[in-house]
Formats: C-alpha cells, sequence, structure tokens
C-alpha cells in the first residue's frame, strides 16, 4: 500500500507539472500576437504592382524612428514602372518619366506595418530642368520628424517638414534658400504650428563677395492656417507654395 501511495503521489506530480506547461505554452502563444493584414514581415512586400523601390545613392536604407517607440521604422521611396512613360528625348537618350511616391512603414518588432503612403506625389527624376539640371529629392529622418530636401544646385535648396501626429504625417515645416550661385539672395522658414514665417532678404547682394559679406534684413509675418498639411493628400510637391 506504501508503493502505491507513493507512485500515486508521483502520478500526481507528473500531471500537475504537464498541466503547468501546458498552461505556461497557452500563456505564451495568447502573448505572441499574429500579424495583421496591414502588417508584413519584408518591407519590400508593401510595394504596390506596378511600381519599384527607387534606389540612389544614400537612399537606399533610410530609417529612424518616427513615432517615438525606440525601434527603427523605414522610409521607402518607390516609383512607377509603365513603360508607357518611356521615351527617347533627342540629346538625352531614352528616358524614364514615371513618378515617384513615398511609403513610410513603422517598425512593429516582429515585423512593419504601413503608416502612410502617397506613390505619386514626386516628379520623375528625369525632369527638364531648363538651363539648369532639375531639382535633386532625397528623404531623411531627423529628430524623429521626416523630412523631404530638395537641392538646386547653385539655384539653392527648400525642405519640409513632417511629423507624425493623429496617425497621419502633418507638414509642420517649410524651408527654403534662393541663391544666385554662392550668394544668398533670399532665405524663408515657415512653422505651421506657430502659424509664423520668417523672411530674410540679403540686403548686400549687390556688394557681395563671399559668406562675410551676407547682410540679412529678417521680416515677420503670420501665415494663415486652416489645417495642416498631410502627406497622403498631396498630390505634387511641385505645385505646393507658400
Amino acid at each position: 500500500m506504501l508503493l502505491t501511495a507513493c507512485n500515486s503521489k508521483t502520478e500526481e506530480k507528473k500531471s500537475q507539472t504537464s498541466d503547468q506547461k501546458e498552461s505556461s505554452a497557452d500563456t505564451l502563444n495568447t502573448t505572441s500576437k499574429p500579424l495583421t493584414d496591414q502588417q508584413k514581415k519584408n518591407v519590400v512586400d508593401f510595394i504596390p504592382a506596378g511600381y519599384a523601390l527607387y534606389k540612389e545613392e544614400g537612399m537606399e536604407d533610410i530609417k529612424g524612428d518616427l513615432n517615438k517607440d525606440g525601434l527603427q521604422d523605414v522610409v521607402l521611396l518607390i516609383k512607377g514602372t509603365d513603360q508607357r512613360k518611356f521615351f527617347d528625348h533627342e540629346t538625352r537618350g531614352k528616358l524614364d518619366r514615371n513618378r515617384r511616391g513615398i511609403i513610410i512603414l513603422f517598425n512593429r518588432g516582429d515585423g512593419y506595418e504601413l503608416a502612410t503612403k502617397n506613390y505619386d506625389c514626386f516628379l520623375s527624376e528625369n525632369e527638364e530642368g531648363g538651363v539648369y539640371y532639375a531639382p535633386e529629392l532625397w528623404l531623411s529622418v531627423e529628430k524623429g520628424n521626416l523630412k523631404i530636401n530638395y537641392a538646386h544646385g547653385r539655384y539653392g535648396y527648400w525642405n519640409y517638414t513632417f511629423r507624425n501626429k493623429n496617425g497621419e504625417f502633418e507638414l509642420i515645416g517649410y524651408d527654403a534658400s534662393y541663391n544666385q550661385g554662392p550668394m544668398p539672395l533670399e532665405e524663408t522658414s515657415i512653422n505651421f504650428l506657430t502659424k509664423k514665417k520668417l523672411t530674410r532678404e540679403n540686403i548686400n547682394r549687390d556688394n557681395f563677395k563671399d559668406d562675410e559679406d551676407v547682410k540679412f534684413k529678417d521680416t515677420w509675418e503670420t501665415v494663415k492656417v486652416h489645417q495642416l498639411k498631410k502627406l497622403s493628400e498631396i498630390k505634387d510637391f511641385d505645385e505646393l507654395q507658400f
């Protein structure tokens, strides 16, 4: 009888241990959330049919924390692949005039989730630049904000700052410098949150020789902002005017 009792207690312990393992497994399964339809393991899986990842030196790996969760989110610059947008230029050869777009993905640790998208908001890199080349576009993440930057060589630069807020990426800042070669003619900075615009005019442009000759006259004004522009709703960045 003593042996039977011992065996009974041993079986009871085994049964309890087995139940505890099954319970632990159930707990692990419930805490490991499966990927939703909006989430994918690979970032390229978010690129829609008819588009491809646009790769240019310095823009192959655009990452940064855009939602303040400590994880590196991803920004993709994409480009259409419509063969009807290819044509032969008389001096530049075969050109691809497909427009470009942007996809922003939040890093969820075990996959990525679509944050926002705009497939056709940027012109092709092969647009005409008049007597100069077309402006160069690049994207970056700075201080938790998305920066959309344009550079136009001797004519200056301009950029747009977007911040993740209310489930959207909203335009909160615009900065530009209008140049004549090395000489800055005018600088503009707009804060759409404070509704303030700063214009800096180089009043010494006629006597400019180097950077030390720059003398800015600052003018502040209030701008009307009824609603912040959303990245997903901008049809063409080249049509934005401030």
